[in-house]
């Protein structure tokens, strides 16, 4: 169970290729993949945050007003025990990406993939307990 108190406010991209696969990345020195985004500075909005994650993350340049929300979700930190992520998550264009900053690998991947992921404890829980929401057009 998670200690009142130990969220993390994060803001996080589904984004979607014409075949309708999912990208997802893993920082350096974990086994988690999860979407691309990241943990909102102090003032800053959920949008913003995303705006500036996947540029700093992927160099993937996406405007604020191209992002459409998805909801607010929950569910246990993949990479930090005892926390929970409060996630801004949002739908947002794709593009040529390079992964950089922290990230150690992207890739797209199908549901049948996600799912082999998920069940073999490499997918973050908001992206497993979020998949049909997330994968849904």
């Amino acid at each position: 169970m998670n200690a009142p108190g130990r969220v993390l406010r994060i803001a996080a991209a589904v984004i979607l290729d014409a075949g309708g696969r999912m990208l997802v990345v893993r920082k350096s020195g974990t086994d988690a993949f999860m979407q691309p985004g990241g943990k909102l500075e102090p003032g800053e909005s959920g949008a913003a945050c995303l705006v500036r994650e996947l540029e700093e993350e992927l160099a993937l340049s996406v405007p604020e007003h191209a992002l459409e929300p998805l909801g607010r979700f929950s569910a246990p930190a993949a990479n930090e025990a005892g926390w929970s992520v409060d996630c801004d998550v949002f739908r947002a264009p794709g593009g040529a990406i390079t992964v950089q900053a922290e990230l150690a690998e992207a890739r797209w991947a199908s549901r049948a993939e996600l799912l082999g992921l998920a069940a073999a404890g490499r997918l973050a829980p908001l992206t497993r307990d979020n998949l049909d929401a997330f994968l849904a057009r």
